[in-house]
């Protein structure tokens, strides 16, 4: 692929093909640690105690990760997207070792912070440098790459985290990352290098400290409420008054500051004024689905962690595939909208095909299925992102890509919480069996249709083309 560079391409100084291999390490390490933990959850209790904590076990790092994505973008503008991107992955590595080493309960879940305020711009970072690292011709089948790693640390996440903790132990599941981190971190101290990005202002504190409190706030009512705890509860009412008040302030505070973390301006373009919203639905419909299926092929069909894994290869290779391929065709015309339109009409018809499984439903049919919903997802994931990349300019193209990926991964977290507690409703009433989660969840499958076509009709509202033209840069 570096054959294709042209004139828009970063200099030679960069490795470009080993520099693209760090980003996707770091990228890999941070989807994987979010679902790779699950499985292991029953022995980090009996290991550690404190089952009434072990949720927050997961929480902290999703928390952690989803607040502090929006900053990274900003604070590489300043310092530099290496040495930002090194920091983070050496906080994260950190935060792993100390996860391998805890011995009770707290010191776990702090250390799971930790590792989730690095994880923050392991994606976020990645997908804006690659974005720079190749001309914009080829972005999206370069961030169809980013997609291909998204679906196989999702879903390949709960099977490598069981291997691992049936072969070596729990601890190893974090003792992993750390030769994976530091390799990442060599690749990228030797082989990176990019232009200048013009982003000399003051990182804006204020308004990252103000999006992280709404962010958790936010977070923390779709997590607790309707399952720990009631939606009238003062918990929750505080919660929703907190989210309010913190994204008020947060849009008020961006109009005033010098170096907004969301610069006001971007919502004037047309296509991120559509872009921004449907990526954070795109990623509920990605986080509830990923995390039920694998549920429903254990409950309905006997299955093992393992085997559950595997099962979902179907969804897993439609993605990358289809992800490629459309990369491919559409960057050399910029001409998002028809694959968009089509993408998104696929994921509705993925999730009305799943709402509709029964008890009688074979593993072949629903292997099918399977990939229809891999593929109505890879024709959207990253071209949503790179639609928003193309429509920023350069100055902006930072903030764009933090604040895209960012919705996409509160959009995940959201829907994640949102299925988690329609499932809960699903279940009221019926004693607790693997059978009555099997019969429950096409039920709550069924909702992601009305939100698939609510994605249509974002679709059918962007721009024809988006191609902002890209000026050269000096290089530093």
């Amino acid at each position: 692929m570096s054959a294709e560079l042209t004139s828009d391409a970063p200099p030679a100084a960069s490795n470009i093909p080993l520099a693209t291999a760090g980003l996707l390490i770091g990228m890999l390490l941070s989807v994987l640690d979010q679902t790779v933990v699950a499985i292991a959850l029953p022995d980090i209790a009996a290991d550690l105690g404190g089952m009434d904590a072990i949720g927050w076990i997961i929480t902290s790092y999703v928390l952690a990760s989803t607040a502090t994505g929006a900053l990274y973008g900003r604070i590489s503008d300043r310092f530099g997207r290496r040495t930002v991107f090194i920091t983070a992955v050496a906080v994260f590595v950190a935060g792993s070792a100390l996860c391998g080493v805890a011995q009770t309960m707290p010191q776990l879940v702090a250390a799971r912070t930790l590792q989730g305020i690095g994880a923050g711009a392991l994606f976020v970072l990645p997908t804006i440098s690659l974005s720079e690292l190749y001309p914009q011709r080829l972005r999206s089948r370069v961030q169809g790459l980013t997609g291909g790693v998204f679906a196989v640390a999702s879903v390949g996440g709960p099977l490598a985290g069981g291997l691992i903790t049936d072969t070596v132990g729990w601890r190893w599941i974090f003792y992993i990352n750390l030769p994976l981190g530091l390799l990442s971190m060599a690749l990228i101290a030797y082989a990176l290098r990019l232009p200048k990005s013009g982003g000399g202002g003051k990182v804006d504190v204020a308004g990252a400290v103000l999006l992280a409190g709404a962010t958790v706030s936010l977070l923390l009512v779709a997590e607790w409420g309707g399952r720990t705890r009631a939606w009238t509860s003062p918990v929750i009412l505080v919660l929703i008054g907190a989210f309010a008040a913190l994204l008020a302030l947060f849009v008020w505070w961006q109009r005033r500051a010098a170096n907004p973390l969301i610069p006001p301006r971007l919502f004037a373009n047309r296509a991120l004024r559509v872009v921004l919203p449907a990526t954070g639905l795109l990623g509920a419909l990605l986080g509830g689905s990923i995390v039920y299926l694998p549920t429903y092929l254990q409950t309905a069909y006997g299955m093992g962690a393992t085997q559950a894994g595997l099962a979902l290869n179907p969804y897993v290779i439609t993605f990358m595939a289809v992800s490629s391929l459309a990369g491919a065709r559409i960057g050399a015309g910029g001409r998002f909208k028809p694959y968009l339109l089509v993408g998104s009409a696929i994921v509705v018809l993925g999730f009305a095909l799943l709402s509709r499984l029964d008890a009688g439903t074979p593993y072949a049919l629903l292997a099918l299925e399977l990939g229809v919903l891999g593929a109505g997802f890879g024709l959207l994931m990253q071209n949503l992102v790179v639609v928003a990349q193309n429509a920023a300019s350069p100055a902006d193209l930072a903030a764009t890509t933090s604040a895209t990926v960012s919705i996409r991964g509160l959009g995940l977290s959201l829907g994640v919480s949102v299925f988690g507690n329609l499932l809960t409703r699903e279940l009221q009433g019926h004693a607790p069996s693997p059978q009555a989660t099997a019969a429950a969840i096409p039920d709550v499958l069924s909702w992601g249709v009305p939100a698939a076509i609510v994605l249509v009709a974002q679709m059918t509202a962007l721009p024809r083309t988006v191609n902002h033209p890209v000026p050269g840069k000096t290089a530093t």
